[in-house]
C-alpha cells in the first residue's frame, strides 16, 4: 500500500480567514462577560461586526485584558492594611488594669447582697 501524501498547511494562523462556528462562540461568551464589567473596562468593540480571526482575535484580547484589569482593581480595594502591633509590655498593663477592675467589682457585688438582706 503507497502512502498518502498530505500536504501541511503554510499556517494555521491566518487573520483574514472567516471566523469559524467556534470562535463566535468563544466571542458571544466574552461579550455576556464583558456587559458585566464596569464601563471603563468594556472594549467599545462591536461583537456583531467580528467577521474574520483577525478581529476575533483583537475583541479576545481586549475583553481580556478589562476583565484582568478589573480584578486587579477589584483586589486593590480590598486589601486592608494590617493594624499596627502594641508592644508587649502595653498588652501587659492592660491586662493588669483588667484584672484589677473584676477584683473591684467582685468585692462591691459581695458588699452590696448583705446590705440588702438586712432592710
Amino acid at each position: 500500500m503507497e502512502p498518502i501524501i498530505v500536504p501541511r498547511p503554510k499556517s494555521v494562523r491566518d487573520p483574514n480567514r472567516p471566523v469559524s462556528s467556534l470562535l463566535l462562540a468563544q466571542v458571544k461568551h466574552l461579550r455576556e462577560a464583558e456587559q458585566g464589567l464596569p464601563a471603563k473596562y468594556q472594549s467599545g468593540i462591536f461583537s456583531h461586526a467580528i467577521q474574520t480571526e483577525g478581529e476575533a482575535a483583537r475583541y479576545v484580547r481586549a475583553v481580556t485584558e478589562g476583565i484582568h484589569a478589573a480584578h486587579d482593581d477589584a483586589v486593590a480595594q480590598r486589601v486592608r492594611k494590617a493594624p499596627k502591633r502594641k508592644r508587649v509590655i502595653e498588652i501587659a498593663a492592660v491586662a493588669d488594669e483588667a484584672a484589677k477592675r473584676r477584683t473591684r467589682s467582685s468585692s462591691k457585688r459581695k458588699s452590696s447582697r448583705g446590705k440588702k438582706k438586712k432592710g
